[in-house]
């Protein structure tokens, strides 16, 4: 896999090479050959991409029918004019949209969301650009994918409008709230991690790796790639982009920073000795304001069309992906096995399942390291083993209450015997406080000082120390 890699890269930075000597020497851009490797790369993001978003947006098109025949089965007992008015084809409606994303391959031409995706129009500017039997086969599957993210859109603006409806009608007839709500309140959930869930599939197709920034850094040292993006990327149909763009003849007749500084000096001066310290004022209290509304778009979500203020608590992990509820974790702690210093370290390994914003639970495993009788005796040695399962419960800030339960096998492990026999073996119920630092690091994410009493040490024989103190870091 490092081999491969590692061509990969030397291939890209000979072709950077090539780029820039035919940049310097004026000569005309020659073709260029890319790996297929960087076209798989690409085809199996946009394939599995894809593929998840059919799912999902299935998955929640099924369960939104499902909930408003509910509530059509409910209303039409008691209001069936009401209920034809309000359900009356939207379930063919629904039917449409599922078909339209099934069967979309894009062909319809550019698309356009409530956010301008750059790289993913670089990328379409890109594939377009080579002269390749690969690059065609590839945007033409990522063309399908804009197409089917495109139909996503279009559901989900339908799904609001829906919800707003129906929260309409509910509104209007209060006595029907107790028997609507219900169903509703799922409609709104569904509607709200729906947006999320195809937020977060936009983010990703918008977010290049490593292979793919050094593929589009190539091609922007052409100049003739430059003109194409100039005159074939989305910003350029959006605005007529002219022929002659980035030429200094076409910003004839434009005001320069120099004549636009003269009219601001101007107008200041005009207003007198307190102009200055006005400007200066109405400028810090605008960039204020702007922060502040940068704030609220970023917990709303990026671009328009994703600001879908929920009613409820939504929870943040139900979209994220399996890999993304993870925590891989470490731990030290030292114990003792005389009445003066710690002689055993144990070194753990930990996997947390993130169970919502506030919990998580996992497993572990430890290794116990002997250090020796002594400073005039040291020496180290595997003195046993043990198996971990915890939960955690955020209680409040960054504190955490921490349980598990732990099997410790004391004696090196001489052969797999000693481990199915469950006589040599103690357990350990543990209970206590954790407190969570977050660091500034690539690796480490969170630091955690951990305080657990061991409850069931008393009844250990020999006695094993009631009071434990780990420190741990989390990946």
């Amino acid at each position: 896999m490092l081999i491969h890699r590692a061509a990969f890269f030397l291939l890209l930075t000979i072709l950077s090479y090539a780029c820039t000597a035919q940049d310097t020497s004026g000569k005309a851009d020659a073709p260029l050959n890319f790996p297929s490797r960087f076209f798989s790369r690409v085809q199996h993001k946009t394939s599995n991409l894809d593929e998840q978003l059919t799912r999902q947006t299935e998955k929640y098109l099924q369960r939104i029918q499902r909930r408003e025949l509910r509530l059509y089965r409910k209303l039409y007992k008691v209001d069936s004019l009401g209920a034809k008015g309000l359900f009356g084809g939207a379930m063919d409606r629904y039917a449409d949209l599922g078909k339209k994303l099934a069967s979309d391959t894009g062909a319809a031409g550019m698309h356009l969301s409530d956010e301008y995706q750059a790289y993913t129009d670089s990328l379409q500017g890109m594939l377009k650009f080579m002269k390749d039997p690969q690059a065609a086969g590839t945007l033409a599957q990522l063309k399908t994918l804009e197409g089917r993210m495109s139909d996503a859109d279009q559901i989900k603006a339908y799904i609001r409008e829906r919800k707003q409806q129906i929260s309409q009608y509910i509104q209007q007839h209060k006595n029907l709230a107790g028997l609507l709500g219900k169903d509703y309140q799922e409609i709104n959930r569904s509607v709200h991690y729906y947006s999320e869930q195809v937020r977060q599939y936009r983010e990703m197709l918008n977010d290049p790796d490593k292979l793919e920034k050094q593929a589009l850094a190539i091609l922007n040292k052409l100049p003739s790639f430059q003109q194409f993006m100039r005159t074939n990327g989305q910003l350029a149909g959006l605005f007529n982009v002219p022929g002659n763009y980035a030429d200094p003849s076409s910003l004839v007749g434009l005001q320069t920073r120099d004549q636009v500084a003269a009219i601001i000096r101007q107008q200041i001066s005009s207003a007198g000795s307190g102009g200055a310290a006005a400007l200066q004022a109405n400028l810090q209290s605008a960039q204020s304001q702007l922060a502040s509304y940068k704030d609220k778009l970023s917990k709303l979500g990026s671009g328009s069309g994703d600001m879908d203020m929920p009613d409820f608590k939504p929870r943040n992990l139900r979209t994220k992906p399996l890999w993304q509820r993870l925590e891989w974790g470490t731990n030290l702690q030292t114990s003792r096995t005389n009445p003066y210093y710690p002689n055993i370290l144990d070194l753990g390994f930990s996997l947390g399942y993130r169970l919502g914003d506030k919990s998580t639970i996992g497993i572990g495993s430890s290794l116990k390291i002997g250090l020796g009788n002594g400073i005039q005796h040291l020496s180290v040695t595997v003195s046993g083993a043990s198996l971990r399962s915890f939960l955690d419960i955020a209680i409040h800030g960054s504190f955490l209450a921490t349980a598990g339960l732990e099997y410790n096998h004391t004696n090196a492990l001489a052969s797999f015997q000693d481990i199915r026999q469950l006589s040599k073996w103690t357990a350990s119920g543990l209970v206590g406080i954790t407190k969570t630092v977050s660091l500034k690091s690539r690796v480490f994410k969170k630091t955690r000082l951990q305080l657990l009493w061991d409850y069931l040490s008393y009844s250990q024989i020999p006695r094993t120390q009631p009071l434990l103190y780990r420190i741990g870091y989390n990946f």
